[in-house]
């Protein structure tokens, strides 16, 4: 092995090893951590980060990639230029980031969650106000430093969505939303409405949390490798393809909500675990964006757990566990129930079709937060206003309004147009599946899904970063990333539903 790369791989191992603990300790936060320790875990964090940064922006690692960028690509195998081109691109965007701002950056994350989970409880933005306008202060800050061609938002998107600007996602929100609003609007003027009444009621807690285990683990989460927890935000995390870690929150009157948050974040767990970690933790074995990466949460959520197959298939086993509320119903009525299309205030229990409009929601206003448009203070009013013209209902707290999202309390401005760019992606690789598989629906109605997981393995998960989004879809599905599979899917799907015509 030629020793600059060899010192190369030595260095990339420990700054991933490091960002593991980083992960860990950010897991423990949200999940096991006591109350109290919230100020000493902010001190403990902002250390570690700049532990990290110092070995991200280390010269002798800048001297490295001078060494091998003078020897060029050609010698290299194709996993090794990623890690490479992958070291080269993160030292140059950490390099040009003060240790300051990086810990600040740090600190302020860990404080803010705290703060915002406290204001999310007594209904208060203002007591949240003052972290966000902060974050704003320095993300737009940390933008100027590693990306001052792009404007600040962008800069922001490119963190979770390589290469993906305003310019380019506008277009396409301004399109769904003129396809799903009226689509929208149709079906809650439609006469036929699902009936959902036997989804309300008191289910156990402890027979949700076995039915949530079970299918996670029928669809492939590797429990000798991963876990499950609870916490305020469900969430995927964890430091490596042998520790992943999904969390949901439980509710005795809506088991729907923890058992489709279980499924979602157990589609991001199947990517992590699938991961190609033989590879050495390096970058080239990393998950690629978050567009991507929600798009397998997606799938697993809604094109194959919110399908009639699916319901088929688990129906029985979900009356057995919760008898007395749906013993009169059957599989059909339970799937058109998941299914109902209703305005509602929280964005991870939305529906599909409505999900959109949270997230175009989200965009325009962090879009007028880094362009100045929208004033801090004046966030829960404009919320507001943006929930009636979309969906047409009115927040009735903060909580059920601007403070129901946590990406905010840690800074991760960019992040929500991921959510629909991912259900794009899962919509068109879906369809590819079916091309390919054609028996995939009669497999999911008998419960076999390692044909569906082998797939998404083999064409998505352990490509890891070898290709960008961009060239990844073109291969796995023959053609660019487009709305048409996604508009298409959610027209048919809830026309027949609600029998529109």
């Amino acid at each position: 092995m030629n020793p600059h790369y060899q010192n190369l791989i030595q260095r990339l191992e420990e700054i991933s090893h490091l960002s593991g603990v980083m992960s860990t300790l950010g897991w423990d936060q949200e999940v096991m951590m006591p109350p109290g320790a919230a100020d000493v875990r902010a001190k403990q964090i902002a250390a570690l980060a700049g532990v990290i940064h110092e070995r991200m922006t280390d010269p002798g690692l800048g001297d490295c990639l001078n060494e091998l960028a003078v020897i060029g690509s050609a010698d290299f195998a194709a996993a090794e230029q990623c890690n490479i081109r992958e070291a080269l691109r993160s030292y140059e965007l950490e390099a040009k980031v003060p240790k300051r701002l990086v810990q600040e950056l740090a600190e302020l994350s860990s404080r803010g969650h705290g703060i915002w989970v406290a204001a999310r409880q007594e209904n208060k933005f203002a007591d949240f106000a003052p972290v966000l306008q902060r974050f704003l202060h320095l993300r737009k800050e940390w933008a100027q430093y590693v990306l001052p061609d792009l404007d600040p938002y962008d800069a922001n998107i490119d963190l979770f969505e390589r290469g993906t600007t305003m310019s380019m996602i506008a277009p396409v929100f301004e399109r769904l939303k003129a396809e799903l609003i009226p689509l929208i609007q149709a079906i809650q003027n439609h006469a036929d409405q699902p009936d959902t009444s036997f989804l309300q009621g008191r289910f156990a807690l402890n027979k949700q949390e076995a039915l949530a285990r079970r299918i996670s683990r029928d669809i492939g989460f590797d429990f000798e490798k991963g876990r499950m927890d609870v916490s305020v935000h469900p969430f995927c995390g964890g430091s490596h393809p042998t520790d992943v870690r999904i969390t949901t929150r439980y509710s005795e009157r809506n088991f729907i909500e923890s058992l489709y948050a279980v499924i979602h974040e157990t589609g991001h767990a199947l990517y992590e675990q699938g991961r190609p970690y033989e590879l050495g933790d390096l970058p080239v074995s990393e998950s690629l964006t978050m567009g991507i990466h929600e798009s397998q949460s997606l799938f697993w959520e809604r094109m194959i757990a919110q399908s009639k197959p699916f319901c088929q298939h688990y129906f029985a086993t979900i009356r057995a566990a919760f008898p007395e509320n749906l013993q009169h119903v059957s599989a059909d009525s339970f799937y058109r129930a998941i299914n109902i299309c209703k305005p509602d205030f929280i964005r991870v229990e939305a529906d599909e079709v409505t999900y959109p409009l949270h997230v175009i929601l989200r965009y325009e206003i962090e879009r007028g937060l880094f362009d100045g448009s929208i004033p801090v203070d004046d966030l829960p009013l404009i919320w507001n206003e943006l929930m009636r013209k979309y969906l047409g209902i009115d927040p009735p707290d903060d909580a059920h309004g601007v403070l129901q999202d946590s990406h905010w309390s840690s800074g991760a401005f960019g992040y929500f147009p991921s959510y629909t760019l991912g259900a794009l992606y899962a919509c068109q690789f879906y369809r590819t599946l079916l091309n390919e598989q054609p028996d995939t629906e009669q497999n999911v109605m008998k419960g076999n899904f390692v044909p569906v997981k082998n797939w998404l393995n083999e064409k998505i998960h352990r490509q890891g970063r070898l290709y960008t989004p961009q060239q990844l879809v073109e291969r796995v599905t023959g053609e660019p990333l487009s709305s048409d599979y996604f508009i298409d899917y959610l027209k048919d799907k809830y026309r027949d539903i609600y029998q529109l015509a």
